[in-house]
């Protein structure tokens, strides 16, 4: 229940967006709404680069509103982009390759992030259980069972070991997608949009 509620604020900043941006997009040139949406969701993420394991459910959720606004700003311009230059009689197949290369790009990221989170998880757990050692004075001064070898304080120190690692993963998967997405800021000078038809009124016009 709690998690539900924490996320929900995601879900509310998207909507709110996709109702804004589908009355800009008709005023506001398309890039600068991707452009924007990209540059939102990077400044999320590097709101999320700063979780700890010690706050409270604020961060998660500022960072989440913030978050739902980028993407609401980001996938409705570009999906409006993405069909602007195709005749009516392609659209059906480009939303076919469209929908495709979103489920393609989602599992690869998806994959890349999984494999870093516990690849670093095991490295961070490593380097952070070496300092963990009878020798060390910080151990003696804070948990002095486990110094001794107390099996209980042992398994307690290596759950906080073990968070902490996973805690320092997350947030380099957090800073790996924010520079992924700034990343992918200057692709949109790529987009064009559709050439602009003379209307069926001027010629009319003319051979009057």
């Amino acid at each position: 229940m709690l998690t539900g509620l924490v996320m929900a604020p995601r879900g509310v900043g998207t909507m709110i967006s996709m109702i804004i941006v589908g009355r800009l997009v008709r005023v506001v040139d398309a890039r600068i709404l991707v452009l924007v949406g990209l540059a939102v969701t990077a400044w999320s993420l590097h709101m999320m680069a700063g979780f700890s394991p010690q706050m409270g459910s604020g961060p998660i959720i500022t960072s989440g509103i913030v978050q739902g606004l980028g993407l609401g700003l980001l996938f409705v311009p570009l999906s409006t982009l993405t069909f602007a230059t195709l005749d009516p009689k392609d659209r059906t197949d480009g939303a076919a390759l469209w929908s495709l290369t979103r489920n393609i790009g989602s599992s690869i990221g998806i994959s890349i992030v999984t494999a870093l989170l516990t690849r670093n998880t095991q490295i961070n757990h490593a380097e952070l259980a070496a300092n963990v050692s009878p020798y060390n004075p910080n151990l003696w001064a804070s948990m002095p069972g486990a110094a001794q070898g107390d099996p209980t304080q042992l398994a307690i120190l290596d759950r906080l070991v073990s968070q902490q690692a996973l805690m320092i993963s997350y947030i380099d998967d957090f800073k790996f997608m924010m520079i992924i997405t700034l990343c992918a800021m200057p692709l949109v000078l790529l987009l064009r949009m559709p050439r602009r038809t003379p209307s069926a009124g001027k010629p009319a016009a003319a051979m009057e």
